[in-house]
């Protein structure tokens, strides 16, 4: 007689790397959608509004887990942290379970001598039922300690990627707001009837009209600006800077970098520019020019 083959006892290696792949790529979207949150949060702008393709989360989350050497270490720390928090978390529950487990056996069998030592009404019995069904039960909740296992190991990965998206978006977000900017220094020309401010460029001390325009809110952020829209360095203590931040769904982004000596809780105004049908130029520049 010829034997049945034998099942094929080799790992899916294919398949598990496909649910590797899946999971790391869940993963660092999750720590990209983060990390653009908390950096666009710095300016005051919502992420959702931007309209940024979904594959661009992908990317940036690079930078957060392999951006520097530091990155490296905080990445390798943070992976230490999450691995001890996760044995702790298991070894409670474990503990919780057992001790849980032992209580009610304790339980059953206290009531169980006790109804031995008397005739059990219809109601005891099942009562006694009950019991014997739900030590059964608890007994056979093993099967779900993998689906606990991954349920935390998940929980707890995702909470260390989100503090560190989070805090690396708010830090370069931080720095990109200040005097160490890594976004260029802008120059924006624009028709003088599409825009309420900004200096003329035959006559950079005269205002523009106001006459046709309109307001709703607080005139005075209006005011703070006005008479400001130039680059200005003549100041190194209280210098001037207007850099780009984002051109993004028809609109520009603009914001005066904050000073040097800028409290930590300070955050840049950020002026948002729609794009009309006369046009407008934008200049780029990764340094404030040398022209008086």
């Amino acid at each position: 007689m010829t034997q049945a083959p034998q099942p094929n006892q080799e790992p899916n290696i294919l398949g598990k790397f496909a649910s590797v792949v899946g999971l790391l790529g869940i993963a660092l979207f999750f720590a990209g959608w983060i990390y653009r949150w908390s950096y666009f949060y710095f300016f005051q702008l919502e992420v959702t509004n931007l309209d940024f393709p979904a594959q661009s989360f992908l990317f940036v989350p690079l930078q957060i887990f392999l951006g520097d050497g530091w990155a490296i270490l905080r990445t390798v720390f943070a992976f230490l942290l999450a691995v001890i928090a996760i044995q702790l978390t298991l070894w409670l529950i474990w503990i919780i379970t057992e001790a849980f487990v032992n209580t009610f056996n304790q339980f059953r069998s206290a009531r169980t001598s006790r109804a031995t030592q008397r005739r059990r009404s219809w109601i005891g019995k099942q009562l006694d039922s009950l019991a014997v069904f739900t030590s059964v039960q608890l007994r056979s909740v093993q099967f779900l300690r993998s689906l606990v296992n991954e349920i935390v190991i998940v929980s707890w990965v995702l909470i260390f990627i989100f503090w560190l998206a989070r805090w690396q978006g708010f830090a370069d977000a931080r720095r990109d707001a200040g005097q160490n900017s890594t976004l260029p220094v802008v120059a924006l020309i624009t028709p003088e009837e599409k825009f309420a401010l900004g200096r003329k460029l035959d006559d950079v001390f005269a205002d523009p009209s106001l006459e046709k325009y309109r307001i709703i809110g607080d005139r005075g952020l209006f005011d703070d600006l006005r008479g400001k829209e130039d680059t200005d360095i003549s100041n190194p203590k209280q210098p001037r800077v207007w850099r780009i931040l984002l051109e993004r769904g028809g609109w520009i982004y603009l914001f005066q970098a904050l000073p040097p000596n800028a409290k930590a809780n300070e955050r840049p105004l950020v002026l948002a520019i729609q794009q009309g049908e006369k046009g407008h130029t934008v200049i780029r520049s990764p340094e404030v020019s040398n022209t008086k």
